[in-house]
């Protein structure tokens, strides 16, 4: 890490900048998450049934990322083997802490939840498979029950429902905690606000919601398969009216910094027109809200006039925006907050290494885990519908044609 101080006389309070990219990237992970899941919730509790082509895949995106959303924390800290005395030895006023049991609790109904989803699949397939070494793998997917009768679909798909419902708050828990842990901070004027879980919560769904979009219009394209209208426009709809709310609230918080004037605007005003001027005014703002905001909005406000491939190309040079636009948001927000003396004289300088357990290159390497994961799941079960979707040359038989419970139909995929 290269830090120095720049304007030519010693803080005598602060020198460095400890939290790096690592603690930019944690926020980043645990946000997709919780957009991921509120898009499959969207249709597992909501009824959209026009999200049903990519519900699954948001919801095994949200697990994917979950499941390495604390390491950018244990790659930070200087001791990772402790992380887990939170929890054994837990200090119930600790915000870190707290942390930890949401995160094992929503991590821990995405998994049930997600094998609730798929245990009639992975049975078909432990029944079905051509590879005789995947079975044993399959069994093992299943727990072993294997008991795939209407009844037990039915108990499964109850189950699946209420943990559905409760996800909801625990997803939206997790990551406005990430946002509540800087607003507590009242040490920091730049962090120190009681907007900053909602904000923080709502460019969380921004950025799944665009993650999902533009996964799904990509490997469709790769795939030569073609993507659902209404699918495309509903993802498009709903990260539309996601980030109106959040980038009101955003600059609503700037504007109350500037209309209030204490005495910590001085250094703040000089903070976002010097050093956070690009990734604040122009990325943030400019290139991630404003396009997206005006070439979205002519898709939801034109609808059918705008042709399928214009509006794959929107949603994904949007997608791309939009998740440009949150990451610079958690810079701002985690490497802004650093930047200024706490004694409100002076700035730091901070430039990102390249190599080390906190350079870029190891950001890009946890960043990709996710992915590697969800391509391992797409080997084993299917990601964009029940198994009637699942390549049949794995199989040693056509899958059973599917009949929906009455009632339940909006399950059957």
């Amino acid at each position: 890490m290269h830090h120095y101080i720049t304007e030519g006389y010693v803080l005598p309070n602060q020198a460095h900048i400890y939290w790096t990219t690592m603690i930019v990237l944690y926020p980043y992970i645990t946000g997709i998450v919780a957009g991921a899941f509120i898009i499959s919730s969207l249709h597992h509790v909501f009824d959209k049934d026009e999200l049903k082509p990519v519900s699954r895949f948001a919801m095994v995106m949200a697990f994917a990322f979950a499941l390495f959303a604390t390491l950018p924390l244990l790659n930070h800290l200087g001791h990772p083997e402790r992380a887990l005395n939170i929890m054994f030895t837990p200090n119930l006023t600790s915000a870190m802490a707290g942390f930890g049991f949401i995160y094992s609790t929503y991590l821990f109904i995405l998994a049930v939840e997600i094998w609730l989803v798929y245990r009639t699949d992975i049975v078909h397939l432990y029944q079905n498979t051509r590879f005789p070494a995947l079975k044993p793998v399959y069994w093992l997917l299943a727990l072993g029950v294997l008991d795939i009768s209407k009844e037990a679909e039915a108990v499964d798909r109850k189950v699946m429902i209420f943990l559905a419902s409760i996800g909801i708050p625990a997803a939206c828990g997790l990551h406005g905690y990430v946002g509540f842990i800087f607003g507590a901070i009242k040490a920091n004027p730049w962090w120190a606000s009681p907007l900053m879980p909602v904000i923080f919560l709502l460019s969380a769904i921004v950025s799944g919601v665009a993650m999902v979009m533009i996964c799904y219009i990509l490997i469709h394209w790769v795939k030569g398969k073609e993507t659902s209208y209404d699918c495309v426009h509903a993802l498009i709809e709903t990260a539309w009216y996601f980030l109106i709310i959040d980038v009101v609230l955003e600059l609503l918080e700037l504007v109350n910094h500037a209309y209030m004037a204490n005495e910590d605007w001085t250094i703040l005003k000089q903070l976002v027109t010097g050093k956070l001027f690009v990734s604040m005014f122009i990325i943030q703002i400019l290139l991630g809200s404003v396009i997206p905001f005006l070439a979205m909005g002519a898709v939801v406000v034109f609808k059918e006039k705008v042709p399928a491939m214009a509006r794959n190309v929107i949603g994904v040079v949007c997608g791309l925006l939009l998740l440009a636009q949150v990451g610079a948001m958690r810079w701002n927000v985690v490497m802004g907050g650093q930047m200024f003396s706490k004694s409100l004289r002076g700035f730091l300088n901070f430039e990102v290494d390249l190599y080390g357990r906190e350079g870029l290159y190891a950001g890009i390497v946890i960043f990709a885990l996710p992915f590697v994961v969800i391509f391992v799941f797409s080997r084993l079960l299917p990601l964009w519908g029940n198994v009637d979707t699942f390549p049949k040359e794995w199989m040693k038989e056509k899958p059973p044609v599917r009949q929906p419970l009455k009632g339940w139909s909006k399950f059957t995929s």
